[in-house]
């Protein structure tokens, strides 16, 4: 087993968790501030940090692009920071990469999602090197599994998948 780590931004990150700790060869899931700069973030004071997911995955189960690719099919890379009725810089679409090989295959993929002509516009996500994740606070961590009925504004769009 080779662990591998992933770290996106796609809006509110309690839906983004939910869906994503789902999937086979994920190991583990916390949310988090990332991409921005405040030290040490938190809910109240998270300056320009995105809300974001750590993902550990193991490499051998699940590929990173089979983790973008279900991130692309659960929020709209399309809108600029903005998922649903969240709006702001928080709520913006990114990929954070850990290695030239992250980076790589993140603008591929993305190519591939704006040349499929499925979603309904030109992605906007920002493809930037992973750098602090500041993990959140533990009323965050979790959120749907112990509020199942909590606020999301993340689901699978069937359609939202690339041919192959």
């Amino acid at each position: 087993m080779a662990e591998e780590r992933a770290v996106l931004a796609g809006g509110c990150f309690w839906g983004m968790q939910d869906l994503i700790r789902r999937m086979p060869g994920v190991i583990s899931t916390r949310v988090g501030y990332t991409g921005g700069d405040v030290p040490n973030a938190t809910y109240r004071n998270h300056g320009t940090h995105a809300e974001g997911i750590e993902i550990i995955f193991d490499d051998s189960q699940i590929s990173y692009r089979k983790l973008l690719e279900f991130f692309f099919q659960i929020h709209d890379p399309t809108t600029k920071n903005r998922q649903g009725n969240d709006i702001g810089l928080s709520y913006r679409s990114a990929i954070y990469y850990e290695s030239d090989a992250q980076k790589e295959m993140a603008l591929k993929t993305i190519e591939d999602v704006n040349n499929s002509g499925i979603w309904p516009g030109k992605v906007v996500t920002e493809v930037e090197p992973v750098g602090d994740f500041w993990e959140a606070e533990p009323e965050h961590q979790d959120y749907l599994e112990r509020f199942p009925n909590g606020y999301t504004c993340h689901f699978p769009r069937p359609n939202w998948t690339l041919p192959g």
